[in-house]
């Protein structure tokens, strides 16, 4: 991975630069190595004695050092910390990155893109966890009353891609069979989450631009 796009927005992990539209967006060399930290993490969420202590080893600094941090990426990103789209205050623990439905990594191993699909609805995964769930806060967000608030997790590494139930409610399926243990996820494979069917997709990079119809017959 050498580019994350989200929103108008590329980070460029090998010229270090956070573009907007094409154009460079100036941000503090702390800034920069916290917003790549939070992004190299997503989207799990990292501690502020984590954060601190990558940003400042060795160091001593009080807290309002990060949190003045967080604000120059906030700023920078046009990003409001009461309804965040990238930037999530986790109350009492730290923060994460939350790229909006759509955000992709580029230049990955593979060269390939993977995305849920379903009624209403698509996300395209990059390498991490992604918890499916009623909770706001949840990676892929699914408004379902037979959702439970963390639902399931579907995990990307670059060698495969794997979902599992987080001990939800209405449990979870994978094509028709409950998932009782992590299941690999292949090209079309379909999802269903309590009364939610999703599809999974793995695409080559260069056709994640071009309409794909799942095997389902969702248009994405």
């Amino acid at each position: 991975m050498t580019q994350v796009r989200f929103g108008d927005f590329v980070l460029d992990l090998a010229t270090r630069e956070l573009l907007r539209r094409g154009r460079p967006v100036h941000l503090s060399p702390k800034a920069y190595r916290l917003l790549t930290i939070l992004v190299e993490d997503r989207p799990r969420a990292l501690s502020k004695e984590d954060l601190q202590d990558r940003l400042w080893p060795e160091t001593y600094v009080v807290e309002a050092n990060l949190a003045n941090i967080v604000g120059e990426i906030r700023a920078a990103l046009g990003d409001d910390p009461r309804r965040p789209r990238y930037v999530r205050t986790v109350h009492g623990f730290g923060y994460a990155f939350q790229g909006p439905p759509g955000a992709t990594a580029e230049a990955g191993a593979a060269g390939t893109v993977y995305r849920l699909i379903w009624k209403g609805g698509r996300a395209t995964l990059a390498a991490g966890e992604h918890v499916l769930g009623r909770d706001a806060e949840s990676s892929v967000v699914l408004d379902s009353p037979s959702v439970s608030r963390r639902h399931a997790r579907i995990v990307i590494t670059e060698s495969q891609a794997t979902v599992e139930d987080l001990g939800s409610k209405n449990g979870t399926l994978l094509n028709d069979q409950p998932v009782v243990a992590p299941q690999p996820l292949a090209d079309g494979d379909r999802i269903r989450v309590g009364t939610v069917g999703l599809t999974f997709r793995i695409l080559p990079s260069a056709a994640s631009t071009q309409t794909a119809v799942s095997r389902d017959g969702v248009d994405p």
